[in-house]
């Protein structure tokens, strides 16, 4: 909250690089009148002179001007209406409410200090971080399998993993909070570059005892009949599975809906219904998978990013990496 002491205890100034930091700070989303933005320019100049308690001395080690630190400093008592230090010549002593403020201001520095090196740290070419996003289904093999492989060459790269589904990551990437994603149905969308990897054959699954469970292959077609379980709407297999029960000429009953595909083999093992759903990567007993031959079952899975994004090295060479597993994505 911004208080009325502060507004009327600052002077206005026309100045050209007033109006400009203004400017800046409202892009940044900062009021301009809000205390952060007010002070932020001078704390750093006031935790200097608090420690040496001598404005010479710490304009010297802070390599300003000594005329622009004394005018921060009471540009900064003036912003908030309170004497921080008691003067005796250029030797400063900390009032109790410079006490009172250091303290706080020694740890929002900190703060941003810690944040800097932060950012710096993940943007290290050897040992940088890239925040990697990818599907529920791809996260007990093939994920593993493609980090185990790129680290060979970049042992020191980290990362931040995030499984979800298709319309949630992008949103994350649209966010800034993810770098890469592997997805399907690859996204088209303006603002995102997408490239396909692969494709991944999908698999009727039905129960044990199931009167298509002494079959290998079946046309969709033979299921218009049965109850389906499906992963939610959103989800980017339920689309899938939706469109090609279209393709086959019927729309799909639906039993039940869920959010992970294991939890959907669970579901048709207890005689729940059936699905469409890509090979398990451990077989789960009490299913039968059935290759499905009309129509063709597949499902692509691309690489996406955002467009325009700037690049990390190491989330440029991770990206080199995935687009080099053209065709080799998938295990087996």
């Amino acid at each position: 909250m911004v208080h009325e002491q502060r507004s009327s205890g600052r002077k206005a100034n026309p100045s050209t690089n007033s109006d400009l930091r203004d400017t800046a700070r409202s892009a940044a989303g900062l009021d301009p009148e809000s205390w952060s933005a007010v002070l932020a320019p001078r704390l750093a100049h006031f935790a200097g002179v608090a420690r040496t308690e001598h404005v010479t001395r710490a304009a010297q080690e802070m390599q300003v001007p000594q005329s622009t630190l004394s005018r921060a400093l009471v540009r900064l008592e003036q912003d908030l209406g309170v004497e921080l230090f008691a003067r005796r010549g250029r030797a400063v002593a900390l009032t109790p409410a410079g006490h009172t403020f250091l303290a706080s201001v020694e740890r929002a520095l900190g703060e941003v200090e810690r944040a800097a090196e932060a950012v710096r740290a993940d943007a290290d070419p050897t040992s940088g971080k890239v925040a990697f996003g990818f599907l529920h289904t791809m996260g007990s093999e093939t994920v593993p399998e493609l980090i185990r492989a790129f680290r060979v060459d970049h042992p020191r790269v980290r990362f931040s993993l995030v499984q979800n589904y298709g319309e949630a990551m992008i949103e994350r990437l649209r966010a800034g909070e993810l770098d890469l994603c592997l997805t399907s149905p690859v996204p088209d969308a303006p603002d995102l570059v997408a490239r396909r990897l692969d494709e991944q054959k999908l698999r009727l699954v039905v129960p044990a005892d199931h009167r298509l469970a002494s079959r290998r292959r079946v046309r969709l077609a033979e299921a218009a009949e049965e109850m389906f379980v499906t992963l939610e709407p959103g989800y980017g297999m339920r689309r899938i599975t939706d469109n090609l029960c279209e393709e086959a000429g019927f729309r799909p009953r639906i039993a039940f809906e869920g959010e992970e595909a294991e939890t959907l083999r669970g579901l048709v093992a207890a005689g729940l219904g059936v699905a469409l759903l890509p090979p398990p990567a451990v077989p789960r007993p009490g299913v039968v998978e059935l290759t499905v031959t009309a129509p063709r079952a597949v499902r692509e899975i691309g690489v996406a990013w955002l467009q325009g994004h700037p690049d990390t090295v190491p989330v440029a060479a991770f990206r080199r990496f995935l687009l080099s597993r053209r065709g080799k994505l998938l295990p087996g």
